[in-house]
């Protein structure tokens, strides 16, 4: 067996990754790798953060799961310090694709891809994909819930799926590249309130945009928060930005507060055009509510309208429907995911002309 330290030399980064000594770091929803080997065997090593180890931090250890040609064969938590998972035996070698995801959020806890266990001679990265896509979200895009189809149930990292999410599938649907910046309960001006009083500044999404993530744990000693994204690594064609079911829940029917969502709106597109030059920005919202979408609006047209740059573009999502069910804590189900993806692939496909 060869051991081989994942890189972005030998494997394909997905979404965005940071290559370490002796591991490839994860943070972000749906982040990982891909690569081709021919061989008989293959084993992935996981490395844990410092929550790994905690049975009191169970409902916030990583989720991963391992894709072999396509069809997924493991689906694990990283409750240790280290988590070997067993991809392929066979007797004939063969060529075949491996993906690695991380399928819980950021925020909860991170980890590394240690190292790829084969028989093979070498690993080699998949080719990048023509198209590029960053979508840049919530709990929505995180996949909240998408293994609990019980309204009334709440957060759990191990129910959470990216990849049944609206924005994964909306990526596989244009064969693009993806990267999800996502985390649940976050916002532009509030995170999640239940009060709605508080405004809870501590969770806004653009705190994080330029960084590997955030995490309440630490990984090596190092929290992600603290990594600045290099945004020359690849840049996007179209950015995605779906905010505002947070804020919403602080801003209600309060104008003034709507208003400052929409100026602190503005002002994200301003970071998100300074780190993303040439890429196309489309700015959506209303899946879980659309009250907000108006304000959306209007922070584009009050954008283009401070700088100029007519390279963006809005489109309301459809509000989700009683009728096809809810997730934990009232979040949509695959089936409103897939009306969702099938809706903004569409508007995307005119949009860029794909």
């Amino acid at each position: 067996m060869h051991m081989y330290i994942p890189t972005w030399q030998n494997v394909k980064p997905l979404g965005r990754t940071m290559p370490l000594a002796d591991s490839l770091w994860l943070a972000f929803s749906a982040t990982g790798a891909e690569f081709t080997f021919t061989g008989c065997c293959c084993e992935i090593v996981f490395a844990g953060d410092n929550h790994a180890g905690d049975p009191e931090k169970a409902n916030d250890h990583v989720r991963v799961a391992v894709e072999l040609d396509g069809e997924r064969v493991a689906d694990l938590m990283i409750d240790a310090a280290e988590k070997r998972c067993t991809v392929l035996q066979a007797k004939t070698a063969q060529t075949h694709t491996v993906r690695i995801l991380k399928l819980s959020e950021t925020a909860m806890s991170t980890c590394g891809i240690k190292a790829i266990l084969t028989d093979a001679e070498a690993i080699h990265p998949t080719a990048e994909k023509s198209r590029f896509i960053e979508f840049v979200g919530d709990s929505i895009t995180c996949g909240y819930g998408m293994d609990d189809e019980v309204a009334e149930h709440h957060f759990v990292t191990g129910t959470e799926d990216p990849t049944r999410a609206y924005a994964y599938r909306t990526a596989q649907a244009l064969d693009a590249d993806y990267s999800l910046v996502s985390i649940s309960g976050y916002g532009i001006i509030s995170g999640y309130t239940a009060t709605a009083e508080e405004r809870i500044t501590a969770q806004l999404l653009p705190t994080y945009y330029e960084k590997l993530g955030f995490s309440y744990g630490a990984y090596q000693g190092r929290t992600p928060a603290e990594i600045s994204w290099d945004f020359s690594v690849r840049q996007p064609d179209l950015v995605v930005v779906n905010l505002g079911t947070n804020d919403d829940s602080y801003c209600l029917e309060h104008q003034d507060r709507q208003e400052l969502y929409c100026r602190e709106y503005v002002n994200f597109l301003r970071v998100i055009r300074r780190c993303n030059p040439g890429a196309k920005i489309l700015c959506t919202l209303g899946i879980m509510g659309d009250r907000l979408y108006p304000y959306v609006e209007k922070a584009a047209a009050a954008y283009t309208a401070q700088t100029g740059d007519n390279n963006i573009a809005c489109m309301p999502f459809v509000p989700q429907l009683l009728e096809d069910g809810y997730t934990a804590d009232y979040h949509p189900t695959a089936v409103t995911h897939q009306k969702a993806a099938e809706k903004i692939t569409a508007e995307i496909r005119k949009l860029m002309n794909w």
